[in-house]
C-alpha cells in the first residue's frame, strides 16, 4: 500500500511559539500562513504541520499521490482504494471518502491506541 508523504499534524496553542521552536530544530516554513492558522514546517524529508484551533488532538497524516515536497508521484494508491482495503480488513473508519468520486478525498481511522490517522489525497 502506497500512502504517500507522511507528516505529523500537531494541534498547537501558540503558532508563533511553535514555529520558533521548530525553526530552532532546523525546520523551515514550507507552506501555510499565520492568517490561515497553520504552518507546514520541513526539515530535509521530515514534515510537521502546526495547526492552531483546527482540531483537538495530534494526527498522523499521509498524502497519497504526493512526495515530501508536495510533488505529484507518477504512481500511487488512490485514497478510495486504500479505504476499501482497510474496510475489507474490518478496520473501522471515523470518516469515509466517497467511493463514487475521483480526485481529492480523505478518510480518518484510529490506530489501536486511539491515535488519529488522516489519509488525505490532494490530487
Amino acid at each position: 500500500m502506497k500512502l504517500g508523504a507522511f507528516s505529523v499534524s500537531l494541534s498547537v496553542k501558540d503558532l508563533s511559539k511553535s514555529q520558533s521552536f521548530y525553526e530552532a530544530l532546523g525546520f523551515k516554513l514550507f507552506a501555510g500562513s499565520h492568517e490561515m492558522n497553520y504552518l507546514i514546517m520541513k526539515n530535509n524529508k521530515s514534515l510537521i504541520g502546526l495547526f492552531h484551533g483546527m482540531f483537538e488532538n495530534n494526527i498522523l497524516t499521509f498524502n497519497p499521490g504526493w512526495d515530501e515536497n508536495a510533488q505529484e508521484l507518477a504512481t500511487f494508491d488512490d485514497v478510495r482504494e486504500i479505504q476499501k482495503s482497510l474496510k475489507k480488513d474490518n478496520i473501522p473508519l471515523l470518516s469515509e471518502a466517497d467511493e463514487s468520486t475521483t480526485g481529492p478525498a480523505s478518510f480518518m481511522v484510529l490506530d489501536p491506541d486511539g491515535n488519529q490517522i488522516l489519509i488525505d489525497q490532494h490530487i
